[in-house]
């Protein structure tokens, strides 16, 4: 089965940060995360992310769909909505405070 537009995810096991994989790094921010569009290209990065669990730097990599609305990267599943904006108790905290966020996600 083939899965178009997928991102890679973990968390940093230091902060429990959401990161995305970007070109053989981490970073936060949903919209710098590589986007994998087919199946072959998306489970190299996930073998690669096993270094990054192997040296602590995060835990739990995998594997997401997304699509792309007008050039913004949009996550499929409710559950990836919510880790992209930050915690979900208080709207003031977390990626969804600062104003470069897109809260229609």
């Amino acid at each position: 089965m083939t899965h178009a537009n997928q991102i890679l995810t973990a968390n940093g096991l230091r902060d429990g940060e959401v990161v995305y994989w970007a070109e053989g790094q981490w970073v936060t921010v949903l919209d710098k995360a590589e986007v994998f569009k087919d199946d072959p290209a998306a489970k190299a990065a996930l073998k690669a992310a096993a270094a990054s669990v192997e040296d602590r730097t995060v835990v739990n990599p995998y594997l997401f769909d997304v699509r792309v609305e007008a050039g913004v990267l949009r996550p499929v599943k409710e559950r990836e909505i919510i880790r992209a904006a930050g915690p979900s108790v208080r709207r003031d905290l977390g990626k969804q405070s600062t104003e470069a966020f897109d809260v229609s996600l």
